[in-house]
């Protein structure tokens, strides 16, 4: 189950557009360099005023592009980037990854997924709509988060379009994502 970094992004301030780059270093234990989330602690404005001494477990953004087909194929204009991720891949089933996967970007750089994101209302201000698209009902009742998967740096390097995504799973028992 390997990949391909479809586009990096980064903003440098809390909006929900990140800019897409040419590279981005990812640097260990803080996240991308010159993105707003970068650092130990949480930078998250919600998680924030929660509790701003809290682990940052939200580093790096991912989403896969494959949710971009979907929405295109359902009227939303997205592109990559524009829904907050740092990392747009392909042909990785981000969401179904257990938590502590490890996927290696590029030449060196490895990060460790830590959950689900929980998409938020600022979706609906790119396009009407866009955040009920995210979120689905599974058989059981449960919601699906749709929106991609957070992950903290545990191996600095740059990574760019283009890049190969090797996925490393943790040992047994995997323990499925939930919301970070």
């Amino acid at each position: 189950m390997n990949g391909v970094v479809v586009a990096v992004s980064r903003s440098g301030a809390h909006t929900i557009v990140k800019r897409n780059e040419f590279s981005i270093r990812l640097r260990t234990g803080l996240g991308v360099d010159g993105d707003v989330h970068q650092g130990v602690t949480v930078k998250h404005r919600y998680h924030m005023s929660k509790d701003p001494t809290q682990p940052n477990l939200r580093q790096v953004h991912l989403i896969h592009e494959e949710l971009h087909d979907e929405l295109r194929g359902n009227g939303f204009d997205v592109h990559p980037g524009q829904m907050g991720e740092n990392v747009t891949t392909r042909g990785v089933d981000i969401l179904g990854l257990p938590r502590g996967t490890k996927l290696h970007l590029g030449e060196s750089a490895v990060i460790e997924i830590t959950g689900l994101r929980s998409p938020c209302s600022l979706l609906d201000k790119i396009q009407q709509g866009l955040m009920a698209a995210t979120l689905d009902v599974a058989p059981d009742g449960s919601k699906i988060r749709k929106s991609g998967v957070m992950a903290v740096v545990l191996a600095d390097g740059d990574v760019r379009a283009g890049d190969a995504i090797r996925v490393e799973l943790p040992p047994l028992p995997h323990v499925k994502l939930e919301k970070v």
